[in-house]
């Protein structure tokens, strides 16, 4: 291990809450004045759904669902017209399977012919999956007249997940970043953006899972990270794939900010899509189907029975489980069909024997990584596990043979995506303000550009092929290819390309290997409009990039070209002719250089070769030389009047006009789009007005239960006389009656009303029960009041001028103010309590806790007041109080001016006057007393 290692900063632990809290408190702070500031992120994956939230004052946590668990059931289920999701879906989904879906991630942007939707119906045979008529996406039918898209379905885990983080933040929430696996190509993250987008959702950002992961460790290793780079491989398994990755951790200097920021870059990546935790609870589901059959108590097949399966596959899960930690465990199930109960027990050993031509591919993955990265095992500091199916203790054997170490588990295996894209997520937000942490993800899928070239002369065309995004080429990145020989329109393409390192299944489950399409138009005419001021054809060049979300766009084409430009304002003999002239050709030279610094390699032009570039011809060599200060003798007239014009050389870039066609599957869109949005917000409306109805429902229900139990409770129902307990039971045994009636198209309005008419009748003796409970420690809290506003007038008498001529901080009248507010108040306490200790418990109140806090209030007003003002007090200057001579009458006038420094001149000079005519003692002692400051200590602190 060449390298330093990053260590745990727990012991085989994951970092803590606490940890994660202190860390972004720390890193993380909320603009001033940013509104609405809270982001999330969430880790949709096949089986779980995780969400993390950011929110001023608790910037770094995962949002809790309405169970208080941490990650919900990636499951959505639809039964008489009511939508649940998670824990209420899953048991719906044993109920009646075909009504509830899950397992959705794999089957974004895939057509119906797909093999990885091939292995979906494998695994669950019972849903009915169709076609969608426009794009042949996956479709599933539920019935004649209802059916949802992969993309509704996924947009509406989101909606639930936004719901739980606007519920644990108390904002509202309208960003996000996404995990995704690496594997996804362009039709899956297109179809995942389309999801967000109909759940209202901004999407800062697809974040790949183990760049999400490696980012959420080096955050808090920061420390650690230095100018050597440092090897980490991050191993996953989840329930539906299993995935590694290479990264490396360095501090790099940025070239511009000249800031050092810690970067973590993919090096290596390798996966298998379908072997996951799925994959082994279906074998032990299958493995307890056949054994159920061999005891031959049905004589239906169990695997015939959609709602046997779905409680096979459910105990499968819970067994699965169990076995991680112990050798063996009893699966059992009730009434497994047709009233049979079913009961096995089934050891850690026989369920490795199931999967035994599984363990050998969990290292595949780890070996596609390391030699993508070219890297071999002995740089590698660590290998660390995240995901769930890294807790199978075969899988944890298998990669330690390989690696011959100690496996890393000091991260969340759960959690540690979701607190990596959060952190970015608040990186990315405005709202929030992050230490740096640069992530440098890679291309694991090659990308190409093809286009034809015809050789003229009748040559057959040649199909040319040029490397735009190779594998592993990090992103985000801008790429250029330049085309210097086509003269008419023509179209290129951007292809997946080398991929002989993937599988035929891997290949096919990309669906197609064409992305996109470019048609060039009018490419002829705007060539011939600017032959004639063309002096260097720099050719056409197309524009590509791939944003930090792996999306590849072609941004734009353009025609570029150099002409010239006459600047009849400089002379050219002159020295500025020549300064002008040179650095229009440095500028010329190094925009060269930069636009060809964009190319991905030296053969990214059309030909493969070096442009040709057209020569000027000799009078424009001589006039565009800046070193050239006599004009030659071969030189025409007509040239040699123009002696003050300088020819300077312009780079024009015209757009060329184009059309791109997207050629994977088409992300929804259109009409598609609306109406999937329309069906969204009514089942949204639905669930918002089935969600009010229970909530109006429920609180009706809890209110007439507790008044009933209240007036069972002796300290309330001495609050309410016969009249009003009779009144109030027979309202709720009424409205009791009513409540489990069984009546259609109730309203929350209606709950709502009967709730209002109850809360009215029995507020009455609550509102009695709660002023006699609260009165005593208010009647406490006033008297203290009392006493502390006497101990300060006792002060306060001690300054004012005729106590204390030296500390005249208060007036007579504020004494007497004082005393006044003091005197009524404990005079009205008195009164009130005595009448009050009078009246029974279920009077009208008289003495009520508002009625105290208005006195107190007031007194409190007048004790402010005075403390404020003593605080600001400051003694007064001392003076001398020698009398001071008259001063003459026309002396008088003449210091009166209307100026303050005509009257600042004549008492300078008065003092002056007087001071002269002291006696050498009494100046000297003036001159040595100080004058009193704003920090001079005042008897304030003694008081």
């Amino acid at each position: 291990m060449a390298n330093q290692r990053l260590s745990s900063s727990t012991a085989g632990g994951c970092l803590s809450l606490s940890m994660l809290f202190a860390c972004l408190c720390i890193m993380a702070s909320q603009l001033t004045g940013s509104n609405g500031a809270a982001v999330m992120s969430v880790d949709l994956g096949s089986e779980w759904m995780k969400v993390g939230v950011v929110s001023p004052g608790v910037p770094m946590e995962i949002a809790l669902n309405r169970e208080s668990k941490r990650k919900t059931p990636a499951i959505i289920a639809f039964r008489d017209n009511t939508r649940t999701i998670g824990e209420d879906a899953q048991t719906i989904g044993i109920r009646d399977p075909s009504a509830a879906y899950g397992y959705l991630l794999d089957l974004l942007g895939k057509t119906i012919d797909n093999p990885i939707v091939d292995l979906y119906r494998k695994r669950f045979p019972y849903y009915t999956i169709v076609g969608d008529k426009e794009r042949n996406t996956v479709v599933f039918k539920k019935s004649d007249t209802e059916e949802f898209s992969v993309e509704e379905l996924v947009a509406q885990l989101l909606v639930k997940a936004k719901e739980y983080a606007q519920e644990s933040t108390q904002q509202s929430i309208t960003e996000c970043v996404l995990t995704v696996p690496g594997y996804f190509g362009q039709a899956e993250r297109e179809a995942l953006l389309v999801a967000a987008q109909l759940a209202n959702l901004k999407v800062l950002q697809l974040i790949n899972d183990y760049a999400a992961v490696a980012l959420n460790y080096g955050v808090f290793h920061r420390g650690e990270i230095n100018e050597t780079a440092q090897y980490f491989l991050f191993y996953d398994m989840g329930a539906y794939k299993t995935s590694a990755a290479v990264v490396s951790y360095q501090l790099v200097k940025d070239k511009q900010t000249k800031e050092v920021n810690p970067v973590v870059q993919v090096l290596g990546v390798g996966y298998d899509r379908s072997l996951g935790g799925l994959e082994i609870q279906l074998r032990l589901r299958d493995y307890l189907a056949q054994e159920f059959n061999a005891l031959k108590k049905t004589k239906t097949d169990v695997t015939q029975s959609p709602r046997a399966l779905a409680k096979l596959f459910k105990e499968a899960g819970r067994v699965k489980n169990v076995l991680s930690a112990n050798t063996e465990h009893y699966a059992q199930i009730e009434n497994l069909l047709e009233d049979q109960d079913f009961k096995l027990v089934v050891s850690r050993e026989k369920l490795e024997e199931l999967c035994a031509d599984l363990w050998p591919r969990t290292t595949k993955p780890l070996e596609d990584a390391l030699a993508t990265s070219n890297l071999s095992l002995d740089v590698i500091t660590q290998v660390i596990l995240f995901g769930g199916g890294t807790r199978v203790p075969r899988v944890q054997e298998t990669i330690k043979q390989l690696i011959k170490q100690e496996l890393g588990k000091n991260l969340n295996a759960d959690e540690s995506a979701t607190m990596g894209a959060v952190y970015k997520a608040a990186d990315l937000s405005s709202g929030f303000k992050v230490k740096k942490f640069i992530v440098k993800d890679a291309v694991i899928f090659p990308l190409q550009v093809s286009f034809e070239r015809d050789p003229g002369d009748g040559a057959a065309v040649k199909q040319v092929k040029r490397v735009l995004f190779a594998l592993m080429n990090p992103y985000p990145q801008k790429k250029v290819i330049t085309f210097n020989k086509h003269t008419d329109d023509f179209e290129f393409y951007v292809n997946y390309g080398d991929l002989d390192r993937y599988s035929a299944e891997d290949i096919a489950a990309l669906g197609s290997l064409n992305i996109t399409r470019v048609e060039l138009q009018k490419v002829k005419d705007l060539l011939e409009k600017s032959k004639k001021d063309q002096v260097d054809n720099k050719g056409i060049k197309a524009y590509f990039y791939m944003d930090d979300s792996g999306i590849f766009r072609c941004t734009g084409v353009e025609y570029v070209y150099e002409k010239q430009k006459v600047d009849e304002e400089q002379d050219e003999d002159s020295t500025l002719a020549k300064l002008g002239s040179t650095i229009s050709k440095l500028f010329t030279k190094e925009a060269e250089k930069a636009e060809g610094s964009e190319t991905p390699t030296s053969n990214d032009q059309e030909s493969g070769e070096e442009p040709t570039e057209p020569k000027p011809d000799d009078e424009t060599k001589k006039a565009g030389n800046a070193n050239d200060s006599v004009p030659t003798k071969n030189v025409d007239e007509n040239k040699t009047e123009a002696k003050n014009e300088t020819i300077k050389l312009v780079t024009i870039k015209a757009p060329v006009a184009h059309k791109t066609e997207i050629r994977f599957t088409q992300p929804l869109s259109g009409s598609g789009y609306n109406d999937a949005l329309a069906k969204l917000q009514a089942i949204n409306k639905q669930e918002e007005e089935r969600v009010r109805l229970e909530s109006t429902f429920n609180a009706l229900e809890s209110h007439i239960i507790e008044v009933q139990q209240k007036l069972d409770e002796k300290p309330y129902a001495e609050c309410a006389t016969d009249a009003e307990k009779e009144e109030l039971l027979a309202e709720c045994s009424k409205l009791s009656e009513w409540l489990y009636e069984d009546e259609e198209n109730r309203t929350p309005e209606v709950y709502e009303e009967k709730l209002k008419q109850l809360k009215k009748l029995s507020s009455v003796f609550l509102g009695r029960h709660w002023e006699h409970e609260e009165r005593p420690d208010a009647i406490k809290s006033f008297k203290g009041m009392i006493e502390s506003a006497e101990k300060f007038l006792l002060t306060a008498r001690n300054l004012t001028k005729d106590t204390n001529p030296e500390m005249d901080v208060f007036t007579q009248v504020e004494i007497d103010t004082l005393v006044k507010v003091i005197t009524e108040s404990s005079t009205w306490l008195k009164t009130e309590v005595a009448a009050q200790k009078k009246l029974s418990r279920n009077a009208d109140v008289r003495l009520t806790v508002q009625d105290m806090m208005k006195k107190m209030a007031t007194l409190d007003r007048e004790v402010q007041y005075m403390a404020n003002k003593m605080k600001i007090w400051k003694p007064k200057a001392k003076v001398d109080k020698k009398p001071k001579e008259p001063v003459p009458a026309e002396e008088t006038v003449q210091g009166s001016g209307s100026g303050s420094g005509d009257n600042a001149d004549f008492k300078t000079e008065e003092a002056a006057k007087d001071k002269a005519e002291q006696p050498k003692d009494q100046k000297e002692e003036e001159q040595v007393t100080p004058t009193p400051t704003s920090d001079a200590k005042t008897p304030h602190s003694e008081l």
